[in-house]
């Protein structure tokens, strides 16, 4: 249940709303002095005295709704570019970044009286910001989350629309999480918030860099540019900043000589570095290792001694390792205490759809969002070191993603087939469940199925989840695993699967059973 959004009118003179906003050049009258209601960048929402931000879109520009926010009553306009409608306008380089800074002024500068640890990563920004969450309160602090899932503190709890939200709303959150009294803020920072500035304003404690690859290329256009907006939460940190990085990836390595934040490097072998770790064992599917202290660190709550301590994952998945080396780094600098640290990882059940154990009877199902490269080579690689029967692999094509993604995903699946010895698998375009923007097209479905052909591997196709769904858990035998692979096209999966086995054997407890979709927003 969500608690009752309350954000408190704020009436702020124009001359405070621009404060160290870098202004081109004005045109029209401006009284500086004249008190502005709100601001806004949806025309739509304007009213009397208000400030209207034009920004431009990937769809869409904001300067053409000009002429309509003045017949809604408002005072002025921020804009990259002047247009011919008579109402007050402020010129600026980049009217995203002015819309963030004016939000910052506009809800009084809400992170610089929070402690924000800001997560990015290609793949585990979800699971590593909530295993942090599990971590922050186990040790009694009270704590806010903004990311992929929602944006969330004490009974306050909005679904996501946006990994990270446009910088109006998200100035908004940070404001309510200082009213709430936020011991730790923690937030997924998207490569879009970075390239379109939401995040510009925002004063972070803590920042991290997970791992890196291939993602969002329709967006950013090159794998170079995409890598470009990603580092830049690391490259632009500050002084009195902390970033933790990965330096398995020498990409993310490297920035640690492009920033100005006091470096804290993390290895799952090299004990060159601070942090690092042995004797993984992931037989179950359930990680469990020992996390390496390589030398004594000074951290604001004393000398963290060198030494090593034994961790076990309530998470399933290679992956949950990864996430949780970034997450114990952060909790260790933070002077979160190493029983408290074990104690949370071994009752944190996960995120949904993280290489998620939903269900293990006589047979495991497996639900994982298998999005990319690099999340589908630690899935499989997980798969590999597992013990099981045999797999019933059925993954989502992915939709409205393009033709080059949906290559890739599918010759990953075959690079790992000498392992996982798949002679056939099963395939849904969901269009029972998914929306427009999520419809697989015929390109997308011939690449992957070209791919599979070329391989020898027979792809049984439905067109429906439901239809898909049903059909391998009818199949499945006794200590098998049934993989639910696949993003938006297999979130429902899950929901189905479990509600199908109740159908099947009515002498399963309902409530044991659907207990892992508990808290699920799909």
């Amino acid at each position: 249940m969500c608690g009752a959004l309350i954000v408190k009118g704020v009436i702020m003179k124009l001359k405070t709303l621009l404060e160290d906003l870098e202004i081109l050049e004005i045109k029209g009258n401006l009284n500086i002095e004249k008190e502005i209601q709100k601001i806004e960048y949806n025309s739509k929402n304007v009213s009397e005295n208000d400030i209207f931000v034009a920004i431009k879109g990937y769809k869409t520009d904001g300067h053409i709704y000009i002429e309509s926010a003045k017949k809604q009553g408002c005072y002025a306009c921020i804009v990259e570019d002047f247009v011919d409608v008579d109402i007050a306008q402020i010129k600026v380089k980049n009217s995203r970044a002015a819309l963030s800074k004016v939000s910052h002024n506009y809800y009084g500068k809400p992170s610089e009286d929070l402690d924000i640890i800001g997560i990015t990563a290609t793949n585990g920004k979800t699971t590593t910001s909530f295993m942090l969450k599990k971590i922050y309160e186990e040790a009694g602090l009270k704590v806010g989350i903004i990311g992929t899932v929602y944006v969330k503190i004490d009974d306050f709890m909005i679904p996501s629309y946006l990994t990270t939200p446009e910088s109006l709303d998200l100035q908004k959150y940070l404001s309510i999480f200082r009213e709430r009294k936020a011991d730790k803020v923690i937030m997924e920072v998207s490569s879009a918030a970075l390239e379109l500035d939401r995040a510009k304003d925002v004063d972070y404690n803590i920042v991290s860099f997970g791992n890196l690859s291939k993602e969002h290329m329709e967006q950013h256009g090159s794998y170079e540019a995409y890598k470009r907006e990603k580092s830049k939460l690391i490259t632009e940190a500050k002084e009195h900043q902390i970033a933790v990085l990965n330096f398995d990836n020498p990409e993310i390595k490297e920035l640690a000589s492009k920033t100005k934040a006091k470096v804290f490097s993390f290895s799952l072998d090299d004990s060159l570095e601070n942090f690092s770790m042995k004797n993984l064992d992931l037989s179950t599917g359930r990680g469990k290792f020992d996390f390496i202290i390589n030398r004594d660190i000074e951290t604001k709550s004393g000398i963290l001694k060198k030494g090593e301590f034994h961790v076990e994952l309530n998470t399933a998945g290679f992956s949950s390792v990864m996430n949780s080396m970034v997450a114990i780094s952060i909790s260790l600098l933070d002077g979160i205490d190493i029983v408290t640290i074990q104690r949370a990882l071994r009752i944190f059940r996960g995120v949904e759809r993280r290489f998620e154990i939903i269900f293990e009877k006589d047979f495991k199902i497996i639900d994982d969002h298998f999005a990319n490269e690099v999340n589908i080579d630690v899935t499989l690689e997980t798969l590999c070191k597992m013990k099981y029967n045999d797999i019933k692999f059925l993954y989502a094509i992915r939709g409205n993603r393009g033709v080059e993604l949906n290559e890739e995903n599918a010759l990953k699946i075959i690079e790992w087939n000498n392992k996982l010895k798949l002679s056939e698998i099963y395939a849904t375009l969901s269009r029972d469940t998914v929306t427009w923007k999520d419809e697989v097209s015929d390109e997308e479905r011939d690449i992957f199925l070209k791919i599979m052909k070329e391989n020898n591997i027979k792809v049984h196709l439905f067109d429906t989840l439901k239809e898909a769904v049903e059909t391998v858990i009818d199949i499945a035998q006794k200590d098998d695993v049934v993989m639910f692979a696949g993003c938006q096209g297999m979130d429902k999966a899950g929901r189905i699967g479990l509600n199908y086995i109740l159908e099947k054997n009515n002498s399963y407890d309902r409530e044991e059973i659907l207990f892992p979709l508990k808290d699920r927003i799909v």
